[in-house]
């Protein structure tokens, strides 16, 4: 089990940029959370299996049709043990 912290920014706040991230995120059958940030970015944690975890960083860069990927900040942590995706708010 391994963590990644993102951290997204360009236009990626008002073009549904979380329920895809959370949709994409329970096909991979990953847990973790999205949130919009003050700054104009998506933040966002998952848990999972590696492989997985490089398919969701590979989507992030693409993002919801509407959304324009400027930079995907990526931070390896610790797994915690999360359950489910949630979008927080």
């Amino acid at each position: 089990m391994k963590r990644v912290h993102l951290f997204i920014s360009g236009q990626v706040q008002g073009v549904f940029f979380r329920a895809y991230t959370q949709a994409e995120a329970k096909k991979l059958g990953l847990s973790g959370w999205v949130k919009n940030t003050n700054d104009n970015r998506v933040e966002t944690v998952f848990e999972g299996q590696k492989a997985a975890l490089d398919k969701i960083i590979q989507w992030c860069h693409l993002g919801s049709p509407s959304a324009k990927v400027e930079k995907v900040e990526v931070v390896w942590e610790k797994a915690e043990g999360l359950e489910g995706f949630e979008i927080r708010y």
